[in-house]
């Protein structure tokens, strides 16, 4: 098994090689790999039964994702997936539509100043995040869902099921969200790194980007051509990176903005990696100790922080038996 493992990563290790040469020679330097795989991207939501929808909501507008109507077909129960700050919603929630689907309608919103949702409102808080999805989610017509979100998006989700969507939200699934963090600890976290978090959350560079997901995966790729890094900055961080950039300012400056913290009334399932680099271990068993019994912990062997993309089945299993009410999972 682990020489098949080695053979295969040999193997992508020469595919990018060959794709760099190939890159560098006209005319192939006037096409976006990364745009292109987009489009790909693009495509696997349709082909999952979703289809994009925009919302004018007055102050801001929310691009999302939601199940194609067909005749005949019953609805399953809703859930809402809400991404964090690595690209917009189909690069992070890929690994999961495919599973996913087939026990609940999905609906996949980006995040406002992510991917085509915009605002002209100066609100860069967790709350006008929470708050344009719950209103996007009536606007559908969807009175009760269930949320999971990882990360920044774990902070919206935990927002909304506190707050505007409170409800309407039946249960909850955080992923990888330093939550119980105080703005002291954000701000110490930040101290820590020695740079701008915005550099790192944010990259400009081939090589800020490959320290980004250094840290973001426990396996992660030794090597990426350079100019495939820079491709995904000009794609995915050239836009609105300004707003994005104050939206992390004011988690840094607020944190989860609630004082206090209140215990969430549904049932929340907390998943972590146990290599995770960005909100380390004990911030889990933090946020477990404080929501209490109505919470459940799972710890992953060998993922960092983004989980979904390094254990997409693990993650996929877990989320749909919590879900479905099912206490007793055997990885």
């Amino acid at each position: 098994m682990e020489s098949r493992r080695s053979l295969r990563h040999r193997l992508r290790l020469l595919a990018l090689a060959i794709l760099s040469v190939l890159y560098r020679s006209a005319p192939w330097r006037l096409l976006s790999l990364v745009a292109l795989w987009d489009s790909v991207l693009h495509l696997a939501f349709l082909f999952r039964g979703l289809r994009p929808v925009t919302l004018d909501l007055g102050h801001s507008c929310v691009h999302l994702w939601v199940p194609a109507p067909a005749r005949g077909r019953p609805r399953k129960p809703a859930l809402v997936l809400v991404h964090g700050f690595g690209g917009n919603s189909r690069w992070q929630w890929e690994g999961q539509i495919g599973p996913l689907s087939r026990s609940f309608d999905l609906y996949i919103p980006d995040l406002v100043f992510f991917g085509n949702s915009r605002s002209a409102s100066r609100d860069r808080s967790l709350g006008y995040q929470a708050s344009c999805i719950a209103e996007a989610m009536q606007r559908l017509g969807v009175a009760r869902y269930s949320v999971v979100g990882i990360s920044y998006g774990g902070f919206v989700a935990f927002r909304m099921a506190e707050g505007p969507a409170a409800g309407a939200v039946e249960r909850v699934a955080i992923l990888t969200a330093g939550i119980c963090l105080t703005p002291e600890q954000l701000r110490d976290f930040a101290a820590k790194e020695e740079r701008d978090v915005c550099e790192l959350l944010l990259p400009q560079n081939a090589e800020d980007l490959m320290n980004l997901l250094r840290r973001s995966k426990y396996r992660h790729p030794k090597w990426i051509p350079a100019f495939l890094l820079q491709d995904f900055i000009e794609v995915m961080y050239r836009n609105q990176r300004m707003e994005r950039s104050e939206l992390l300012k004011k988690l840094l400056e607020k944190g989860i903005d609630l004082d206090p913290i209140p215990v969430l009334n549904q049932d929340t399932l907390i998943l972590w990696g146990d290599k995770d680099d960005i909100f380390p271990l004990p911030l889990a068993h933090q946020l477990h100790r404080h929501l209490g019994k109505k919470s459940r912990l799972e710890v992953l062997k060998d993922a960092g922080h983004a989980l979904q993309l390094e254990k997409p089945d693990q993650v996929n299993l877990l989320i749909e038996q919590f879900l479905k009410g099912v206490s007793d999972i055997n990885l």
